[in-house]
């Protein structure tokens, strides 16, 4: 038992660090939440460092949790993500008198739940996990319990999370009971190869598929996405568009890679035909937006997509290049996100596009860390975000799909619009009647900092690449011994 928990020490940091703080808020007369909420930002890098406890492969509770390269570079990922997003989220929810201990509770729970989704080997673990994820996202849609938007937001996320989770269970069933097991390695032991499956296989995999995808907002299960980032506080919606799609994508490619490694033909269709929706949808629907969140609604599923074009390469390489496209996208979007939190007028949160007229001459710094971010997004050379797309692009040529790789850069031109349109009214539109405050020194430098990476990223890449392609040998090896296994 004790060696099942020290395995699984980050998941077990995260629960209790959540208790101990939600005992410090609940018991405590004083105004808590700065404590609360630095205290959850301690303990998220804490259970960063504890991935890093075993440098080895190993499995816990009966194989059902596992840990490896991939789960530690995810897992890095994601809590890192988390932690930003309680930090950015400070003079908002003090501004908007939202600040209450609840949030950065609700946040370590759903870590916990994303760090079990990323490490899961069964089909219950991977459930149990994107449950409490999910359950804690619900509740954080509708903090600000007196906006109207903020309660449809909530509501429709829960309806359509509802739904997809029952898509999922349905599929995880027919896997099941095709198998008798709910390991991912048993699960392969009977996928075979393409010709070998049997329809209940096939539509298993369809429904698994279906459900998962709405974890990354990936079409045609992406429908959720505009409304819940407009009507969620915009802390919140920077952490749902960076953090979710991280342990989402994990969950995704470890199931893909180790449940149905020998599967490819059936998978892969699935694959190629939401990152083409994805793709053309989050290009073309984004263009007539005037709402900066909604707008970022249609850019992530958009860069879901791209992701999606490596994914579905099915090869190491391309399994790598998500894994370097997810880090980047992250890097993107909080930074983008901690420019949108700057910009207050009275009090109140700027929206509107048009509201960034003339922003370059009223503050420039601000302006040049959004134009650059902007840049990167939008994929424009040597920023980070043409890396990302260089990389998945070129796995997707190597693996023989390349209209697939046509049409990502064809959506990649289409929505490098909208992102130039933002540093076109930044800059060379007259300044709008709107004063934008000094923001607060923690969305400075977060933003400055993102911004910087995404300029320099070119300069000594190494490093996360190289994490990235140890991380998808990791799991492709784990794939490999799931195919071995099955052979013996």
């Amino acid at each position: 038992m004790l060696e099942n928990i020290v395995t699984a020490l980050p998941e077990f940091i995260l629960f209790i660090g959540a208790m101990g703080l939600l005992m410090v808020g609940s018991f405590s007369d004083k105004y808590t939440y700065p404590i609360v909420s630095w205290g959850s930002v301690f303990v998220l890098l804490l259970a960063s460092l504890a991935c890093f406890h075993q440098t080895y492969a190993v499995t816990a509770f009966n194989g059902s949790y596992v840990v490896d390269g991939y789960t530690r570079f995810m897992k890095v990922l994601t809590f890192g993500a988390l932690a930003i997003s309680i930090v950015m989220a400070q003079d908002y929810f003090k501004r908007a008198d939202l600040a209450r201990f609840e949030f950065p509770i609700l946040v370590l729970l759903s870590a916990a739940g994303m760090g079990m989704m990323i490490s899961a080997n069964d089909l219950i673990a991977m459930y149990l996990g994107i449950e409490l994820q999910s359950l804690a996202l619900y509740v954080l849609a509708t903090m600000n319990r007196t906006s109207l938007k903020s309660s449809e937001a909530g509501l429709k996320y829960f309806v359509l999370g509802a739904l997809s989770s029952g898509l999922l269970l349905y599929g995880c069933s027919l896997l099941y009971g095709v198998s008798g097991g709910i390991t991912f390695e048993e699960i392969a032991k009977v996928s075979g190869g393409d010709d070998s499956l049997n329809m209940l296989q096939v539509v298993g995999i369809v429904f698994v598929m279906a459900g998962l995808a709405f974890k990354v907002s990936a079409v045609p299960f992406h429908m959720w996405t505009p409304d819940v980032y407009e009507g969620a506080p915009t802390p919140i919606t920077a952490l749902f568009a960076a953090a979710p799609k991280i342990a989402g994508f994990a969950v995704f490619t470890r199931l893909i890679f180790v449940a149905l490694p020998d599967a490819i033909s059936s998978w892969q269709q699935i694959l190629i035909f939401m990152s083409i929706a994805s793709m053309m949808l989050g290009a073309f629907s984004a263009i007539g937006q005037t709402n900066f969140k909604r707008l970022m609604a249609y850019s992530s599923i958009g860069h879901m997509g791209f992701a999606l074009v490596g994914f579905a390469s099915g090869t190491s390489e391309g399994l790598s290049s998500v894994a370097i496209y997810i880090a980047i996208y992250a890097a993107m979007t909080l930074g983008t996100f901690a420019c949108i939190l700057s910009l207050r007028n009275d009090d109140a949160m700027v929206e509107k596009i048009d509201d960034l007229a003339g922003l370059s001459r009223t503050q420039p710094a601000l302006a040049a860390m959004m134009a650059i971010l902007m840049f990167s997004l939008a994929g424009i050379p040597p920023l980070a975000g043409f890396f990302g797309k260089f990389y998945v692009f070129r796995a997707a040529i190597e693996a023989g799909l390349y209209p697939l790789a046509i049409l990502g850069v064809l959506a990649s031109v289409v929505g490098a619009y909208y992102y130039l349109r933002i540093v076109k009214i930044m800059y060379l539109d007259e300044p709008a009647d709107v004063k934008i405050e000094p923001a607060p020194a923690e969305l400075r430098w977060i933003s400055g900092v993102f911004a910087a990476f995404s300029l320099l990223f070119f300069v000594y890449p190494q490093p996360l690449i190289e994490f990235a392609q140890a991380a998808a040998t990791a799991l492709t090896s784990a794939g490999a011994q799931a195919i071995l296994s099955m052979a013996l």
